[in-house]
């Protein structure tokens, strides 16, 4: 498969990534030549210096015979000109990152008919991930599968936790009557991800992610020593795209929503158009302001402005003063695992969020879905099991499943199925599967 990424920036670089570890034929354009020396030094993959919506050089790396092109550069007007020259030029799908959510959702424009197959808005996506993490309110990162049949559940486990220094089996055995497989973890000064088997140990601060059928999300509360929390009162700190879709999308489900913005003028606007949502005008770093718009009675704390920092330091003022929910908003990729050694519920990151949405057009067809997991450089993917199938050949525990990967559950005909030793796929199911970056070609080929 030939893919062109036009773009080197953090939604490139994480595309170009993923892409490189399964000896895709992909090309990375952008004229800045720091990012392209960079993604050589790291990567398996072609890069050209230059202006993508050059057509001498989109013809020249052979755009004609290109699979795929995903246009992801920083301007909205720039992705919408290269997906439009490219489409002309022959690439067989288009995919272009915007930012105006009129555009994503409109009756009056077909916007494939000028060559843009299909678009996607990083803030739109964040603002979805924060309200699913405020509806599972225990958990500080969750992946719904076929509308809620199958959940990724991920929670840092603290000293309350009844499971604390047991092993993945013996947890198993004292909660039998609970269904959920322990499919990662992520533990404190270790870089590498663990994919847990039996005799592995639960240890304090480790970051596990569970998945779980729907019947059972209330079972878990117990096991991770934590009781679901009532959200209602929400503060945003930031008037961005993001900070004014949330407080939209929350308002429609009854929250009570305060958001708070530096810049007066945009405080105005915003008030103007967010009617159900209390906007007020001040520095969300001011501790005397958030005193007096009652910080302690929020039950979660969103920030989201354009400062990495200034959202982490904000959501670590809002955890002292007693807030049980804080999201923090980073561009800096690497802040990602700090977050539960920091304090911080959860850190996200739009772009990342962004570059796993788009990656599932680029995986083959048996691919349903795919999920990248906050604090884990890994992937969830959802498998629609083919006919004659090398996974249906035998059961699972005899399958040669690389250790880099397992199995989080089975839907058949709409029904969760625990994925244990002695369950044997069929054609039709769809599989959830937890893949380390490595072994994602070996688990496409049990696939195929």
């Amino acid at each position: 498969m030939k893919i062109i990424i036009a773009g080197a920036g953090d939604v490139g670089f994480h595309l170009a990534k993923l892409l490189s570890y399964e000896s895709q034929d992909t090309y990375v354009i952008d004229s800045d030549g720091e990012k392209l020396n960079y993604i050589n030094n790291h990567l398996d993959v072609i890069t050209k210096k230059g202006d993508a919506t050059s057509i001498n050089l989109l013809k020249e790396i052979g755009i004609e015979s290109a699979d795929l092109l995903l246009a992801v550069t920083e301007s909205q007007n720039t992705n919408f000109t290269i997906s439009v020259i490219g489409k002309a030029l022959g690439v067989k799908k288009t995919i272009a990152r915007i930012n105006n959510p009129e555009f994503l959702k409109n009756d009056s424009i077909n916007f494939k008919n000028f060559g843009v197959d299909f678009m996607i808005s990083p803030e739109a996506l964040a603002a979805e991930e924060i309200k699913m993490l405020l509806n599972q309110s225990s958990f500080n990162d969750t992946v719904a599968f076929e509308n809620g049949v199958f959940n990724i559940m991920g929670t840092t486990l603290g000293y309350k936790s009844p499971i604390l220094n047991l092993t993945v089996k013996e947890a198993k055995e004292k909660f039998s009557l609970v269904d959920f497989i322990t499919i990662a973890i992520k533990r404190e000064g270790i870089a590498q991800t663990i994919i847990p088997r039996g005799d592995t140990t639960y240890k304090i601060n480790d970051q596990v992610y569970f998945s779980v059928p729907n019947y059972s999300i209330n079972k878990l509360h117990p096991i991770i020593g934590k009781k679901q929390i009532d959200i209602k009162n929400v503060m945003i700190l930031g008037g961005s795209n993001i900070g004014q879709k949330t407080s939209k999308s929350l308002c429609k489900d009854n929250f009570n929503v305060k958001l708070i913005e530096r810049k007066k003028e945009k405080a105005l606007n915003i008030a103007e158009d967010l009617i159900d949502t209390l906007v007020i005008h001040g520095d969300g770093r001011d501790l005397e302001l958030l005193e007096e718009e009652n910080i302690r009675e929020m039950d979660a704390f969103i920030a989201v402005t354009g400062d990495s920092e200034t959202n982490i330091m904000s959501c670590l003022v809002a955890k002292s003063k007693g807030v049980k929910k804080t999201i923090a908003l980073v561009e800096n990729m690497d802040y990602i695992h700090i977050s539960q050694t920091i304090g911080i519920d959860t850190l996200i990151n739009k772009k990342l969020i962004a570059a796993s949405n788009i990656f599932r057009h680029i995986r083959k067809g048996e691919i349903l879905a795919l999920a990248n997991l906050h604090n884990i450089d890994a992937e969830v993917f959802e498998f629609e099991v083919q006919l004659n199938a090398k996974v249906t050949q035998k059961p699972i525990k005899e399958l040669r499943f690389p250790r880099e990967a397992v199995f989080g559950g089975v839907i058949r005909d709409g029904k969760p199925h625990m994925s244990f030793g002695d369950f044997q796929l069929q054609s039709g199911d769809k599989a959830i599967v937890f893949c380390l970056p490595e072994a994602i070609s070996i688990v496409e080929d049990l696939f195929n």
